[in-house]
């Protein structure tokens, strides 16, 4: 699920919107805010973001930024935020050596095979550098460790970037 933030409305809230490919993300999406607002979009996150006013913040929660290769995510991301808009994003660390466009199955039904998606898997370190050739600043990289209670082993890559604003006197 990625959930762009957007404006600020005149009684004070946030307005925010969700894109997602996949209907039962956004079905879990109405069953967890039900009364929040949230604006749900049936399809291609970048495509979304790419038909919208700049936002404030897109964070992608295992989503379009995980499952969309960064070469064509970072920069429609960029292209989609205003000056000084931040980016968030969280997924799963790579497993050393596993770089690049990597197969996951994901369990379907008892009766059905796994769909097979592609995702993306970097060591930490590249990160922070494929954002700031996109115009990001104050980029961090972390893994955050798994729950210490739970059946969860694999920590959180968590990443954070702000896009640069222009120059004083620019445009």
């Amino acid at each position: 699920m990625d959930v762009p933030a957007k404006d600020i409305d005149t009684a004070g809230r946030r307005r925010g919107d969700a894109a997602s490919v996949v209907p039962a993300q956004l079905d879990k999406a109405r069953e967890r805010w039900p009364d929040s607002g949230l604006e749900l979009h049936q399809g291609d996150a970048l495509a979304f973001v790419a038909g919208q006013e700049p936002f404030d913040a897109i964070y992608s929660v295992f989503g379009a930024a995980y499952f969309t290769d960064p070469a064509l995510t970072l920069p429609g991301v960029a292209k989609g935020l205003r000056p000084g808009g931040v980016f968030a994003m969280s997924q799963n660390p790579a497993v050393e050596g596993c770089y690049g466009c990597q197969a996951s199955y994901i369990p379907r039904g008892p009766d059905e095979d796994p769909a097979i998606v592609k995702r993306w898997d970097h060591p930490l370190e590249a990160w922070p550098p494929m954002l700031e050739r996109c115009g990001f600043e104050e980029v961090s990289a972390t893994v955050l460790p798994a729950p210490s209670v739970g059946k969860r082993r694999i920590g959180t890559l968590l990443i954070r970037a702000v896009l640069a604003r222009p120059p004083r006197g620019a445009g």
